[in-house]
Formats: C-alpha cells, structure tokens, sequence
C-alpha cells in the first residue's frame, strides 16, 4: 500500500489522495508555478500562487477560480495526534544578553506588538554593534535595560507577554 495523503480544500471538502492517483495524474508543468492538467479529457490550467511548507498549505488557481489546500500525511497526523505541531510559533518568553555591553538603542517600548525578526535594541561589544531581534511574534511585557546601561552576560533584557 502507498502513502495516504489527507487534502483539505477551503476546510470544506475532505480528499485522500494516494502515490498511485498521483502517478496517473495527467499533469504538465509549464513554467514555475503553473501546470496543464487533463482529467477525463478536460484541460484545467493551475498555478501555485502562495505556499507554505512548513504549515503544508497552498493556494492554488485552478482556471481562474481559487482554492485553500491544506495536506498532510500519516507522520503530520502521527505527530498531531503526539501532541507536538509541525512550524509551530517559537515559545520565548525573555531576552537575555549573549554577551557583556553596552546598550546603545532600544528600538520597542513595554505594550508593543513585535514580529519575528524585528530589531528590539542594539548591543555594542567589543567594538561592535549586534543588533537584538525578535525570536517570535509578541507583545513585550517589560524591558530591564535603558539606553546606556551596561549589562552583563546573561542578564536579562527583554521579557514577552505569554
């Protein structure tokens, strides 16, 4: 028996699609993104126009009307059923300083959301400046630093609302 995969388009309609359907599938691909199918001697014309790996949802153009899939397979379930989540939001909850400096901005103020990636304060050490940022979406709780205080190594700067 093949791989089983569990498809969810626009969380309405519920599909399992197996190795074989796939391989009998009578699909082209005709640039990156796009792809010529027949089924039952029908053409449809489909395009990827956003995909997320990590969550396994797409959405997909399939002559010109849209479409929300979500797929999945025994080990995404195996893990779901685990209790565990595949891309799941990191849980920080505080920033602490990776080294001894100087801290030569502070770029958030206590209440403000942030997002992934963004810049919260600059550390200089050693002649150089490290720019802190976020390790996952949040709203920040407290801020232990001011601007021009020295810290040591590990002390904490930053914490996040859980």
């Amino acid at each position: 028996m093949g791989v089983i995969f569990k498809t969810k388009v626009n969380s309405n309609f519920d599909f399992e699609i197996t190795n074989e359907d796939i391989s009998n599938l009578d699909a082209l691909k005709t640039s990156e993104n796009e792809f010529h199918i027949l089924q039952h001697n029908k053409p449809y014309e489909a395009r990827i126009t956003k995909s997320d790996f990590n969550s396994k949802s797409y959405q997909i153009k399939v002559n010109n009307n849209a479409y929300h899939v979500n797929i999945s397979n025994e080990l995404d379930s195996l893990i779901k059923d685990m209790g565990f989540a595949i891309g799941s939001t990191k849980h920080v909850n505080s920033i602490i300083a990776p080294m001894p400096g100087l801290i030569l901005e502070i770029n958030i103020k206590v209440g403000q959301d942030v997002k992934e990636d963004d810049s919260l304060l600059i550390l200089e050490a050693m002649k150089m400046e490290n720019i802190i940022t976020s390790p996952r979406d949040g709203k920040i709780k407290s801020i232990s630093a001011n601007k021009g205080d020295a810290v040591e190594k590990n002390q904490l700067l930053i914490e996040f609302e859980d």
